[in-house]
């Protein structure tokens, strides 16, 4: 896990459900095969039209052609990852490129599907950051101190430490934790 994650912001409103990160119609392909799974970020964060959404607004798409996003972050509002309890859709932005969704709350399903897989980091805040970044700020997550900084002015704002589960994502999954810790031979 990187300490430190800078990069284009991509900023979306309340109730991003797994539908919006990966649509149903991409499921079909398989994760375990590389040439495959590629295919999950390339049509991560494509579903249902951007204007009836909480996508950015001006089509802004989150992977603009090939397979991988320009962003490196994602800032969300409230109930992040709604929707089913699809595993793909933290491996489908993190296919995409992207390392860290930064939101004010997360669904459970999804953000315990993002640590156990170790696909990339949810990180809660307690300010409405989807209203002071547009898509395509400059910004760099500091893990260690748990803040978000605007590159271009320089303010920064606090995140939720990532408490007992930074152990499960550094390990790079549930698994690799339990591999570690001795709980799994």
């Amino acid at each position: 896990m990187e300490k430190v994650i800078r990069g284009k912001a991509f900023v979306v409103g309340d109730n991003i459900d797994t539908d919006q990160i990966i649509p149903a119609e991409y499921l079909s392909y398989n994760p375990a095969d590389a040439d495959e799974r590629k295919y999950f970020g390339k049509y991560a964060m494509s579903g249902v039209p951007l204007a009836q959404s909480g996508l950015p607004k001006g089509n802004i798409p989150f992977v603009a052609s090939g397979f991988a996003s320009e962003f490196k972050v994602i800032i969300g509002g409230r109930n992040f990852g709604c929707g089913s309890s699809r595993e793909h859709a933290p491996l489908a932005i993190a296919e995409a490129g992207c390392h860290i969704v930064v939101a004010e709350g997360f669904a459970r399903i999804f953000y315990r599907n993002s640590i156990n897989g170790g696909y990339l980091v949810p990180v809660e805040t307690p300010v409405r950051l989807v209203d002071k970044f547009t898509t395509g700020s400059e910004v760099e997550v500091d893990l260690s101190a748990s803040v978000l900084r605007d590159v271009a002015s320089g303010k920064e704002y606090k995140l939720s430490s990532l408490g007992d589960v930074a152990a499960i994502i550094e390990a790079g999954g549930v698994f690799e934790y339990a591999r570690n810790s001795g709980m799994l031979k």
